[in-house]
């Protein structure tokens, strides 16, 4: 009977310390309920402009959700202006912002051009970065970075190779010396476009007298550097007359594209981004190949810049990091099929093999306003010969 008795007492005991437990913590389903009752995740939108064809509003649409999916406290909303109609308009509403000495602006993330970050420096528009914000920024080279001042991350980036009829020629030239020289041996093969109308005819003219300056020329916008162009402008008069037709300069990129495409040249200088796909999708032959030169043409980057009255600063450097990551670079390099904002060497080892006759970098230049110069002086003393 003791021992029953002594066994009832501490299930008595048991039972009111479980209760005094309940009382203090709660049922399990007070539990639940308490966590029901603690609010959704508090909400960042991040605002992002950016401009472009189609394939750059497919690249952003694949992208997002991906960071999104990662990041359940952040959603971005995406405003596309399609390429020609107004994309200054979001750089000009940022200028008005600061003018009227508004503290805060709606755009928390923008695709900047070259030009746009040469004016956001002169007027404290767009917020500097580094690695101290976005580690992803280690894996850029670290001169594309220092050229934009860090006040944009390059994030993609084409450039301009050779493009050549593999059939008629064997062994392209792998210098600028070697590739004028092919022009003379060859004349009416060899074809630019006007530089005034594409960025593949432009670097051919911008190289052709860049290459007689010091390397340092590239990154200046001192107008005293035009008197030093007259070697290269001596060089593009002499080689007019073995361009195609005797000087004819196709209308656009997509002009010198076309010929090379129906055999009318061998060779011609093009985007590398636009040639690939293009190869991609048939619309030009096989035997098409593309190889880079040294030096290298120029190129450039697309780059996302975060506006300095921004109040979601953090969510946009957030975005920018995952941005530079291999999972986003290669969506990227699939969809828009250029190069990685980061470097080769952080991609997959297949992609850089599918890449490998325009992967060795190219030439970045900042001279501002000094190429609507060279437009001008190239049109008046060589295109009219």
């Amino acid at each position: 009977m003791a021992k029953k008795y002594v066994g009832s007492i501490l299930v008595v005991l048991m039972l009111v310390l479980s209760a005094c437990g309940n009382n203090k913590g709660g049922t399990a389903n007070d539990a639940a309920a308490a966590g029901d009752n603690a609010g959704p995740v508090e909400q960042t939108e991040l605002n992002f402009y950016f401009t472009g064809s189609l394939n750059v509003k497919d690249m952003w649409e694949k992208i997002v959700p991906m960071f999104e999916a990662q990041n359940d406290d952040i959603t971005i909303k995406l405003t596309h202006i399609p390429s020609g109609q107004g994309g200054q308009s979001t750089m000009d509403r940022l200028l008005a912002a600061k003018k009227a000495g508004e503290s805060k602006v709606d755009i928390d993330l923008f695709e900047a051009s070259g030009g746009d970050v040469l004016l956001a420096e002169k007027e404290g528009i767009f917020e500097p970065v580094g690695t101290d914000v976005i580690p992803n920024i280690s894996k850029i080279e670290e001169s594309y970075m220092s050229d934009l001042k860090n006040l944009a991350v390059p994030y993609r980036a084409s450039s301009v190779v050779l493009a050549y009829n593999s059939d008629t020629v064997a062994n392209p030239p792998q210098t600028t010396d070697a590739l004028y020289d092919w022009i003379r041996s060859n004349p009416g093969r060899f074809a630019y476009n006007d530089p005034a109308t594409g960025g593949a005819g432009s670097s051919f003219v911008v190289t052709a007298l860049y290459n007689f300056l010091p390397d340092e020329a590239v990154h200046s916008q001192d107008p005293a550097i035009m008197e030093q162009w007259n070697q290269g402008f001596d060089l593009l008069k002499e080689l007019h007359p073995f361009m195609y037709q005797k000087g004819v300069y196709p209308k656009k990129n997509q002009g010198t594209l076309d010929i090379l495409a129906t055999g009318e040249v061998d060779m011609i200088p093009a985007w590398s981004d636009m040639a690939l796909e293009q190869l991609n999708k048939g619309l030009l032959p096989d035997n098409i190949k593309l190889t880079q030169i040294e030096p290298a043409f120029t190129g450039g980057p697309a780059m996302l810049a975060i506006p300095a009255m921004s109040e979601k600063k953090e969510a946009a450097q957030k975005f920018i990091d995952f941005v530079l990551t291999q999972e986003a670079q290669e969506v990227i390099v699939n969809t828009m099929f250029g190069y990685p904002g980061i470097k080769w060497s952080e991609m997959p080892a297949e992609l850089q093999a599918n890449f490998e006759s325009v992967a060795k970098g190219y030439r970045q230049f900042q001279i501002g306003e000094l190429g609507n110069e060279i437009n001008k002086r190239w049109q008046a003393e060589v295109a009219t010969q």
